[in-house]
């Protein structure tokens, strides 16, 4: 395979984006587990509670 006079911009350029996707998902991992843990000291807590919409009345 020959990527012509550009191959090392070609070969950089996909090492760059995949380190840039890499650390993406790195942080979107870290992010979760992160608030995880807050979550689950929030309900320890008892302050966490599950989410409902107000009820309405009924138009009659």
């Amino acid at each position: 395979m020959d990527l012509g006079p550009h191959a090392g911009f070609i070969i950089a350029s996909y090492a760059i984006c995949f380190g840039v996707v890499a650390g993406l998902i790195l942080w979107v991992r870290l992010d979760k587990s992160r608030l995880d843990s807050t979550l689950k000291d929030l309900e320890t807590q008892g302050l966490a509670k599950t989410r409902r919409t107000p009820e309405k009345p009924d138009r009659q």
